[in-house]
């Protein structure tokens, strides 16, 4: 009975029976014009999440099902945490299918960047990450900046065919299609988004005027990135939802700083110089003496040094240590997830501390 009716929000099949299931709505929802399942109305009026059991396979099914389709791929990107939030081996799963890159929430990034300047840094990552996109363009989802420019070039580089929209959870894949919709249907939101990693179930397919279809793909989970280590509540704290503040430490030999809980920088040699820091600006940095460093984070991780939360610290996993030697000016050192270091000059050693699974890397500077 239930078997026709499809969540507008996720996309999922609505079923009445089981209250724990996936696509669960209680009977009296099915008379509405527009059905959503449970879990989609308490995202939306309560911001509550719950969890899906969709296992890595079921994305990579999803991801292999690209290949066997002649459409247009439009790959989301979260440019604050751009490497965090890169899909790597996409090209082995779109077959022939162009490729758009699109990097998201520009609106975060300091305004002091120019946007073409941005755009070439990008082609040159997709380069080295294996990618060779058709065309590569930056847009803010939330604030709807560039939405025009993208939604002209999806319909250009589609000549006719269907277009899929990929990207990791949290990019804000669902927010930007919404925007795409309501600019081209001048409609509100059609798709359930959150700050929570993994909100659309399933393929959502949006018709198009000419027959062919706009599809949402569910968000595929990167293990690396850092939002998957922390208390939900703390993902507002590292996500950032404001233009990012940079914040310049000048810092001698054999100083530390502390990113909350979550990550440490250790600056070893290379005299005294300046280090310019972007994360949220809800993160609280703490600096202090390399040689004290171990000590406070024993004694002080989930109190003073939070995320993670003191209940967490059971399941938190250890930091793992990194270690660097900056040979090229303008380098980042990116910490996965919660933003990264900028080194304006060569000659640094540096050691830096991640949650193990993390990501930690260097790569050419961004700013």
């Amino acid at each position: 009975m239930s078997e026709q009716y499809i969540c507008i929000g996720c996309g999922v099949k609505i079923q009445t029976e089981d209250k724990e299931q996936i696509g669960y709505a209680p009977k009296s929802s099915l008379e509405k014009e527009e059905i959503v399942c449970q879990r989609c109305f308490r995202l939306k009026h309560y911001n509550e999440v719950q969890d899906v059991n969709l296992t890595d396979d079921d994305f990579l099914k999803i991801l292999n099902e690209l290949g066997k389709r002649d459409a247009l791929i439009v790959k989301i990107v979260d440019i604050f945490d751009f490497n965090g939030s890169w899909l790597p081996g996409l090209h082995r799963f779109v077959g022939d299918n162009p490729i758009l890159l699109i990097g998201n929430k520009v609106d975060l990034l300091p305004h002091s960047i120019k946007p073409n300047k941005l755009i070439n840094w990008m082609k040159q990552e997709a380069k080295e990450l294996g990618l060779k996109p058709k065309d590569v363009f930056l847009v803010s989802a939330e604030k709807g900046q560039f939405i025009n420019e993208v939604t002209s070039a999806i319909d250009e580089y589609r000549e006719g065919k269907d277009v899929y929209v990929v990207g990791c959870t949290n990019v804000g894949k669902s927010t930007f299609i919404n925007r795409i919709l309501k600019e081209v249907t001048g409609e509100g939101d059609v798709i359930t988004t959150s700050h929570f990693p993994g909100t659309t179930l399933d393929m959502i397919e949006i018709p198009l005027s000419d027959g062919k279809y706009l599809v949402d793909t569910p968000g595929i989970i990167n293990h690396h990135q850092m939002a998957h280590y922390i208390d939900k509540r703390d993902l507002k704290v590292i996500t950032p939802k404001k233009e990012i503040k940079p914040k310049i430490y000048q810092l001698n030999e054999g100083q530390t700083l502390f990113f909350g809980g979550l990550a440490r920088f250790d600056y070893i040699s290379g005299g005294r110089r300046s280090f310019v820091c972007h994360v949220s600006n809800h993160i609280d940095i703490h600096r202090t003496k390399l040689e004290k460093a171990t000590d406070l984070y024993e004694r002080h991780v989930g109190e003073m040094l939070t995320p993670p939360r003191k209940e967490q610290l059971d399941s938190f996993p250890p930091l793992i240590k990194h270690e660097f030697t900056i040979k090229e000016g303008k380098t980042d050192i990116v910490f996965s997830g919660l933003g990264w270091i900028t080194v304006n000059e060569p000659g640094a050693k540096v050691a830096v501390y991640v949650p193990k699974g993390v990501h930690a890397m260097l790569r050419k500077s961004l700013i």
